[in-house]
């Protein structure tokens, strides 16, 4: 399962980047974070591939393919990148795979001798729900205003005019 998951997280997140179609594009990263959270459902993680699943899959996702229906760019091709952009982001790609391999293998992971901690889920949620120190309302909130802040800036773009002419056309009208 782990090579089954793994293998469609890397062919799925690769045809993200590489689609032209932006609805398939968006289609193809739901796949990507469905297969994370089954990684998580299959490290016993339950919580986190909920939250994935809610959270990302079913939050964001939506939220990038309703922004897509509501601009109806459904059809729209992205152009083909030249071959000097695909040489210079195989480059940036494998730095980055080689970076990340090195620091992971120069690493000195030590095993413990300590028991799993029990997962509390009343500590979970009340950190959750806190508007503490420890809480997490606050930062939940301000992504909540970001996302749309970032949808409402993705619709007035995509409009067929820019917000000028918009305005200056309805003036002419009036």
């Amino acid at each position: 399962m782990f090579i089954l998951f793994s293998a469609m997280i890397v062919i799925f997140s690769i045809l993200t980047v590489t689609s032209r179609k932006i609805l398939r594009a968006a289609v193809f990263l739901l796949f990507v974070l469905v297969s994370t959270s089954g990684l998580y459902f299959m490290l016993n993680y339950q919580f986190l591939a909920a939250v994935q699943l809610t959270l990302y899959a079913g939050g964001i996702v939506v939220l990038i393919i309703f922004s897509i229906l509501l601009t109806s760019h459904i059809s729209q091709k992205f152009e083909s990148s030249g071959w000097k952009k695909n040489i210079f982001s195989a480059i940036a790609a494998l730095t980055g795979a080689i970076l990340s391999i090195i620091t992971i293998l120069d690493y000195k992971f030590s095993a413990t001798t300590e028991a799993a901690k029990e997962v509390n889920m009343k500590l979970i949620g009340k950190s959750l729900l806190s508007v503490d120190y420890d809480g997490y309302v606050l930062p939940f909130e301000v992504i909540s205003v970001l996302l749309l802040a970032a949808m409402v800036a993705a619709i007035v773009i995509a409009k067929k005019g820019s917000p000028k002419t918009i305005g200056l056309s309805k003036l002419n009208q009036e």
